[in-house]
């Protein structure tokens, strides 16, 4: 995710696919980092970055300049490798790369008006999807290779999103999910379930990506909302989890269909999200939590990630009880511009 604003020290970040690690771009260069430990596990000093991509823990990183100096064009997609500290490859295209996606068999470059199709191995251009105005770069992609989608908009008037099979390279298909055009779109890691919010912001809806049907429709609140992020738990392990951050400063949770007597713990899981201040005492769960069909069966956790636009990373403990009550606890905070070698200062 990429921001729009100089305001804030961080210009992008983005969480590996597994929520493993992370990768976040200043003005002065990127970093990865461990999302376990918040141990630096690289740093390069050469000039600001828009969007910085990681493949999985490998040391492939997709990276695009933020145009301050010629050799950083945002035009120019590198493949850099962390362990020789030098460029696999370089691609030039004639327009700003506005996102870039990958997994291990499929490279997607989004720009404004054309997305590509690259194998990850040869490099070799597999397809060119033509789509609407995409002025920020909106895209959704999912790194299984069992189910891997790609989804991107398709219309500038109503919030209608394109489903593409990636590993077949065809149209899967399209869906009417918004009156308003889109704001967010995120896919499941295994690309069983796709979430949307529109730029109004006040509902959020997930549909089952096989049949293309909408499965859950969320309420967010009832004033207009710009959301910024949308975030899957990870999908092996049940129940399913959507996480939306948005401007109003709040956090909401949505459950996907808990299982009745399914007593499931996700003490090990990250979900991955983006928002663009400290969340500091926004996360009051009388305030802000959200959460939709849940039944009783046991406690349940779940570790949530946060990057903050002003340079801090903060990880919570969501906790739901067998009476449906949930509560939030800081575990962890550090101000992710002030990281060096070894283990981050935690506040």
């Amino acid at each position: 995710m990429a921001n729009q604003s100089s305001r804030y020290p961080i210009l992008c970040a983005s969480f590996n696919q597994d929520n493993s690690g992370f990768a976040i771009s200043t003005k002065d260069g990127f970093k990865i980092i461990d999302s376990n430990t918040g141990r630096l596990c690289y740093d390069r000093a050469v000039g600001a970055f828009i969007i910085v991509e990681m493949l999985y823990s490998s040391s492939l990183l997709a990276i695009v300049g933020a145009g301050e100096q010629p050799s950083l064009s945002p035009r120019r997609l590198c493949l850099f490798n962390t362990t020789t500290g030098a460029p696999l490859r370089e691609m030039t295209f004639l327009t700003s790369i506005l996102a870039v996606r990958l997994n291990r068999k499929r490279l997607v470059v989004v720009l404004q008006e054309k997305t590509y199709i690259y194998d990850s191995n040869s490099l070799s251009m597999l397809d060119t999807i033509d789509t609407v105005p995409n002025l920020k770069g909106l895209c959704a992609f999912s790194p299984s290779l069992e189910g891997c989608f790609l989804a991107l908009p398709a219309s500038t008037a109503k919030g209608a999103v394109l489903v593409y099979n990636v590993m077949e390279l065809q149209l899967h298909c399209e869906i009417d999910a918004h009156r308003s055009p889109l704001a967010a779109i995120a896919l499941s890691s295994n690309g069983k379930y796709i979430a949307t919010a529109s730029e109004q912001g006040t509902i959020i809806r997930v549909h089952l990506v096989s049949k293309a049907t909408k499965s859950y429709s969320f309420r967010r609140g009832t004033c207009p909302s710009t959301i910024f992020s949308l975030s899957f738990a990870p999908s092996l392990q049940l129940p399913d989890i959507l996480v939306a951050t948005s401007s109003s400063g709040s956090v909401h949770i949505f459950s996907l269909g808990f299982e009745t007597n399914q007593r499931t713990k996700m003490s090990g899981s990250f979900l991955g999200s983006i928002l663009p201040y400290s969340v500091n005492d926004a996360l009051d769960p009388a305030h802000h939590h959200v959460l939709h069909n849940a039944v009783s069966a046991g406690v349940r956790r779940a570790i949530i990630s946060l990057i903050a636009y002003n340079g801090y990373f903060q990880e919570y403990t969501f906790t739901l009880n067998s009476q449906n009550e949930s509560t939030w606890s800081l575990e962890r905070e550090f101000n992710l511009v002030a990281v060096i070698s070894g283990n981050a200062e935690t506040s």
